[in-house]
């Protein structure tokens, strides 16, 4: 396991370890040069039922700006996923996986799915990057975000067991 200053990535990682879900850590110390682009690098490839996902991980604290499923990312996380998607091909889609901390009590909602890792608890919910491409809206000109809406993140979000088990090829 990398050593991971990050405490998202690092829950993620300890969540695919502890489900022996096969996975490939991404060195994301530099860009990638991809032709005449420069791709953000993402975080995990993880082995799923059927395909292969390319893993952008997103903390998010829960509670900090009240309780709700916050799902903003740049517009450069979005433009680069979907690059890589190309660039990998068919058996490989590209994924947002967003890792909520829960500062308080989780939400009825996260059941049973709560992970704990470090003394934090966690709920890690997959949006695959071409249903968040096509709901975005953006969220922030100044800081160049993007977000979907409370109603069509109810949609296209899967909870990570989910998606671990099924496969992004069912959706």
């Amino acid at each position: 396991m990398a050593i991971r200053s990050n405490h998202y990535d690092a829950a993620f990682e300890e969540l695919l370890r502890d489900r022996r879900v096969p996975y490939v850590s991404v060195d994301e110390k530099r860009r990638a040069l991809l032709a005449d682009a420069s791709l953000k690098s993402f975080d995990f490839i993880v082995d799923c039922p059927g395909r292969n996902l390319l893993v952008d991980v997103k903390g998010r604290r829960w509670g900090a700006r009240g309780r709700r499923w916050e799902n903003w990312a740049t517009e450069d996380d979005i433009a680069s996923m979907v690059k890589w998607e190309g660039v990998f091909g068919d058996g490989f889609r590209a994924a947002l996986v967003f890792a909520y901390h829960f500062e308080g009590d989780p939400p009825a909602e996260a059941g049973e799915a709560v992970f704990e890792h470090a003394g934090r608890r966690y709920f890690f919910s997959v949006a695959m990057v071409g249903d968040y491409l096509g709901a975005m809206k953006p969220r922030s000109g100044a800081w160049n975000t993007v977000t979907v809406g409370a109603e069509d993140y109810r949609l296209i979000r899967r909870p990570l067991d989910e998606v671990l088990a099924a496969g992004p090829a069912a959706q």
